[in-house]
């Protein structure tokens, strides 16, 4: 989902986002225990993953300038938010996962909003940790 300038469809996605994650949660506990290295979810803990594109008509010092003046890394992640992963897509932006309770999930919207805008353009993405189970399913087939 893409933020910034959609204003009112962008509250709407990002409720449908809430409501996509809420339900990819239940349902991956539905499906099987994680095994391996794979921690199981807290009955309200969610994932999501947040596509920060850089604005690749401004340099790089301009855009770091940017989100130094609104507080960026001072303010994300909030405290006690895990970051499960956080990669730099070389051409493209940053792919940050988050682990944290659903009921936080407007407050770490509030501070990509605050801080992140008009240096990155944000996409949200519910997520689920498949990891174990892929790797299970790739092991039985070899067998």
């Amino acid at each position: 989902m893409q933020r910034g300038r959609s204003g009112r469809n962008g509250s709407w996605m990002m409720i449908a986002a809430l409501a996509s994650a809420l339900l990819v949660s239940a349902a991956a506990q539905a499906q099987s225990t994680p095994t391996g290295d794979a921690a199981p979810a807290q009955d309200n803990t969610i994932m999501i993953t947040i596509f920060f594109k850089h604005d690749q008509s401004r340099p790089l010092g301009e855009l770091n300038a940017q989100l130094e003046r609104q507080g960026f890394y001072k303010a994300f992640p909030p405290e006690g938010v895990e970051v499960v992963s956080w990669y730099v897509m070389m051409g493209a932006g940053q792919v940050v996962t988050l682990r944290l309770p659903a009921s936080r999930l407007r407050e770490v919207n509030r501070v990509i909003e605050n801080s992140a805008w008009g240096a990155y353009r944000t996409e949200f993405y519910p997520t689920y940790d498949y990891k174990a189970v892929g790797i299970g399913k790739h092991d039985k087939a070899k067998q």
